[in-house]
């Protein structure tokens, strides 16, 4: 018999256990969650249930969870879905219980040290092979079967053809690139401009300003994506319109409804700090080094305008009237 490929997902939250939950229905598939909630390990393991995700989701038999790192001495792949800001330092704490021959696929979207991305982190500090996988998708369908697309990305063929093999025959369809920077870096930009989308949705309810802002965005995110060493057509894969558009677009995204709170006026230091704002993070990184490097203002405008309204330096009015001028 042949033996199972061993997969390990870091993080039990909502996007691993979604992809575990997915993966564990292939019989030739070993999936584990590593979490450091006790809780969560405990629900999973003991009632085959994520009381604290998915409380009304049960989960495949198969599935295991566990908050012992030795779990990945033998992992083939090792799916990384913690917060971005968490996993630099995660690795390193637990890097004596990688194999070097383990696949890291980074799930999360943001910056890592030094104001890299996530997967360049990686390859900095670990010496094995590391894919991206980015696309259009909310965790909540993830589990409930529904028919996903994602990009896988790394910067050898080779490594993509060892990955992608593992969604056969699941609801998750892959789509695969070498632009492992670009897929990391928009990852990041869609939830930047998803607040913009959300601020002129909540200020103006106009399908027309709507979809005028939504293309001057894509544009603008096309000029930072080549700034950053991205390629252009790695704005046509999943990771790049598909999942821009989910975000942007769709009241269940965190960073589309930051901007309607910023949008409606609502938007205070005391709600900022209860929501993820991954996109509030990365704008002031990516400013600082569109600046730095004195990369054309024009090609960033909307960018610029966003952090001023944030920061209360205009008025929402007054933001939407400098984007689409």
């Amino acid at each position: 018999m042949q033996q199972k490929k061993s997969i390990t997902i870091i993080g039990a939250g909502s996007i691993g256990t979604a992809l575990g939950n997915v993966l564990s229905m292939r019989n030739d598939l070993d999936i584990r969650l590593l979490s450091i909630e006790d809780d969560v390990v405990t629900s999973i393991s003991g009632q085959h249930i994520n009381q604290k995700y998915f409380p009304n989701i049960r989960l495949n038999p198969s599935l295991k969870a566990t908050s012992n790192a030795r779990v990945l001495n033998d992992s083939d792949i090792i799916f990384i879905g913690i917060p971005s800001l968490a996993v630099v330092s995660y690795l390193q704490e637990i890097k004596p219980e990688i194999p070097e021959y383990a696949i890291l696929v980074n799930l999360a979207k943001g910056f890592g040290t030094h104001k890299k991305v996530i997967a360049l982190c990686l390859q900095d500090h670990l010496p094995n092979p590391t894919c991206a996988l980015k696309g259009p998708s909310f965790a909540r369908e993830i589990i409930n079967n529904v028919p996903t697309a994602l990009t896988l990305a790394s910067k050898n063929d080779d490594i993509l053809e060892k990955v992608a093999p593992v969604f056969a025959g699941t609801t998750i369809y892959i789509d695969k690139t070498t632009d492992l920077a670009g897929v990391e870096v928009l990852s990041i930009l869609k939830n930047i401009y998803a607040i913009i989308i959300g601020i002129v949705d909540a200020h103006f309810h106009s399908p027309n300003l709507r979809f005028f802002v939504f293309t001057k965005a894509f544009n603008e995110m096309r000029n930072i994506l080549l700034r950053f060493e991205g390629r252009e057509e790695t704005m046509f894969n999943y990771c790049g319109i598909g999942d821009f558009g989910l975000t942007a677009l769709n009241d269940m995204s965190r960073n589309h409804t930051l901007g309607l709170l910023i949008g409606k006026g609502f938007f205070t230091d005391e709600i900022s700090g209860k929501v993820v704002l991954e996109g509030r993070i990365a704008t002031q990184i990516f400013l600082d080094e569109l600046s730095r490097t004195n990369f054309p203002k024009e090609k960033y405008q909307m960018m610029i305008e966003l952090q001023e309204v944030m920061e209360n330096r205009k008025s929402v009015t007054d933001f939407v009237n400098a984007i689409i001028a």
